[in-house]
């Protein structure tokens, strides 16, 4: 049986009111509007944005923010205190160190890493290197 989650509402400077619920695998704050697998976790602190999906085993850690429309895939790791931009997509498996700032819209291909502190420009792909997982980013089409 589950228990009612607690709710949340947070008013923009711009006067938008915006609602979240805490999620039951962490603690975190999720958007009405997004889905969190329930087997995912979303740490304390972070936040889950309307339109995002957040695949089943994966982990948002604390601090971070998954914005609009963003796609997490099954068994990602994305650290403390990253961004993952507006419409981006991080395949299974992928890794997110933790302060990196992930652009709008990049695609995180599955297995790929993104090391600590990594700025990840608008509308690239970082790809899954040969052998340790290595970010190598090319403007995507």
């Amino acid at each position: 049986m589950r228990t009612k989650r607690a709710r949340f509402e947070l008013e923009t400077d711009d006067g938008r009111v915006l609602r979240y619920a805490r999620h039951d695998n962490g603690g975190g704050l999720v958007s009405p509007d997004a889905h969190v697998h329930e087997d995912a976790s979303v740490a304390a602190g972070a936040y889950v944005e309307a339109g995002a999906h957040v695949g089943p085993r994966s982990r948002v850690g604390a601090g971070s923010w998954v914005d609009r429309d963003v796609r997490v895939g099954a068994d990602v790791t994305v650290g403390t205190s990253v961004h993952l931009g507006p419409g981006t997509s991080v395949g299974a498996g992928a890794r997110v160190g933790s302060r990196a700032k992930v652009g709008d819209g990049v695609v995180v291909e599955a297995g790929a890493y993104v090391p600590p502190d990594e700025v990840v420009p608008d509308r690239t792909v970082v790809r899954r290197g040969r052998g340790a997982a290595q970010p190598l980013r090319s403007v995507a089409a």
